[in-house]
């Protein structure tokens, strides 16, 4: 495949309107909540952590509640954690983090009104338990199957490309570069594994997920505490490079040579951002529309805990991993890319591993493989649904289910040996087709999203100054 072509046409879909496009919705959620994922933080956090400590638990469509949140997790939590943010420095340098974690804040709204609609208009199933998402909400909540179609048919191509490829490239090149293994083998096993999963249905799914992704988070993110903690000199200085060049980093700084501009730095971070949390996307809705709640708002809450842990947690620690490690380099990083001298070992998990290598050794690299190797199989494992899903709406029923799963299979092990460049590329230009419908409906819905918010909030128990709490909240938009 021409990779200029590709280049040129992801560039187009994402510079600058989708960017600035993914940023309004989940700004004009946030202003019209009044910024309800800060100022609420208390009760989101009440509502989502607090509920898991209680004993019983709802099934939703064969799954625990938790089961449910690991399932969403499982495909949020992936490769743009390690890999997608090792990226993003790289391509976009140190001020691509603000961008993610700026995209991240936003989408935090972006994602609790996904969920809020997903559940709104979810339907029953033969089983007994919930399924939809946003082909659901754009079809029986616009009243466009239009739309509908397009997401569906842009989530199967999503599924097989950028949850599918991205994930096994980044599994192949990882443990290529930790211990020498050969990436058509190692896809090849994946793929196996992965529709022993799959072809198990969702409850397998949910299963697994719940077992893998707590451990996951924890491990990575307690390997990177470490790598900090060592390091702990050279975080001031990560933050400021962070900050400094969130704008772009002038030809000047780098005595007179060449500098990232303000493009590329949101481009890549927004970009890697929205592929890490998926906030705008409404994959992760498809998962979160089998719960079986009272309340569609109180679903929305984990729509916002999803985006913080992904986003803000486990990302927050690979970039400062990398950049208080002294392993990225920006003007080698710059020279390659003008040079198109870009090799698969400059960037990505190679990065990442190379960063928790300077204070882990040998370790470093086994760590981030290990990790990355969880973190995307359990996101195979989250889009196989996703795509399912899609096809079962665009066909009425699930009789292609099975061949889609084969050539699931399949294309993990076409991933895995393919470049990685490419293969971003074409996962951003899919998560660009596969949000603007979305992104469309959710501003379209936003009166019925935000007044589901606020019926929500005015049951929920009231805190501490009642009285200030109800002269406060109308005023910031609920």
């Amino acid at each position: 495949m021409d990779m200029t072509f590709v280049e040129r046409l992801s560039n187009f879909i994402w510079n600058p309107w989708l960017l600035l496009l993914f940023l309004f919705v989940g700004l004009y959620y946030s202003v019209r909540t009044g910024f309800f994922q800060l100022f609420d933080l208390k009760l989101w956090v009440k509502t989502t952590i607090g509920s898991l400590f209680h004993p019983a638990q709802k099934k939703a469509g064969g799954l625990t509640r938790f089961q449910a949140l690991a399932t969403a997790l499982a495909s949020t939590i992936g490769t743009g954690s390690i890999a997608g943010v090792a990226t993003a420095i790289f391509y976009g340098g140190p001020g691509a983090v603000f961008w993610m974690w700026l995209s991240a804040f936003l989408g935090m709204m972006t994602s609790c009104a996904e969920k809020i609609l997903a559940v709104r208009y979810h339907e029953k199933g033969k089983g007994g338990g919930f399924y939809g998402g946003p082909m659901c909400y754009m079809e029986k909540g616009v009243g466009s199957r239009v739309l509908a179609v397009m997401f569906s048919l842009c989530c199967i191509v999503a599924s097989l490309a950028g949850g599918n490829m991205v994930q096994a490239n980044s599994i192949s090149t990882a443990l290529e570069a930790a211990m020498g293994l050969d990436r058509f083998g190692v896809g090849l096993v994946v793929a196996i594994g992965t529709g022993i999963v799959i072809f198990g249905g969702i409850g397998r799914i949910g299963k697994v997920s719940e077992k893998l992704v707590p451990c996951m988070a924890l491990l990575f993110i307690g390997g990177g505490v470490l790598v900090l903690i060592c390091n702990a000199r050279e975080i001031p200085t990560a933050l400021h490079r962070i900050f400094t060049g969130a704008f772009g980093t002038p030809k000047a700084a780098l005595g007179g040579g060449l500098g990232y501009g303000i493009a590329e730095v949101m481009r890549y971070g927004v970009a890697r951002g929205v592929f890490t949390n998926e906030a705008g996307m409404g994959s992760s809705a498809m998962a979160h529309a089998a719960a079986d709640v009272k309340d569609p708002a109180e679903q929305g809450m984990w729509g916002i805990f999803e985006v913080f842990v992904a986003s803000i947690a486990v990302c927050s620690v690979t970039a400062l991993v990398i950049l208080t490690s002294g392993v990225y380099d920006q003007g080698a990083a710059l020279a390659a890319i003008q040079n198109g001298t870009v090799r698969d070992n400059m960037l990505g998990a190679p990065l990442s591993a190379a960063a928790f290598g300077t204070v882990l050794g040998p370790l470093g690299g086994v760590l981030v493989a290990v990790c990355l190797l969880l973190f995307a199989f359990t996101s195979l494992l989250g889009w196989s649904y996703y795509g399912e899903r899609s096809l079962s709406y665009l066909t009425g029923s699930d009789r292609l289910r099975v061949p889609y799963r084969i050539c699931y299979m399949g294309m993990i092990v076409v991933g895995s040996v393919g470049n990685l460049s490419v293969v971003w590329q074409l996962n951003d230009i899919f998560n660009g087709l596969m949000a603007l419908p979305n992104l469309a409906a959710l501003l379209l819905l936003s009166p019925e999203a935000l007044q589901l918010l606020r019926r929500w909030r005015e049951t929920v128990p009231r805190q501490p100054h009642p009285a200030r709490r109800r002269r406060q909240y109308p005023s910031r938009g609920l």
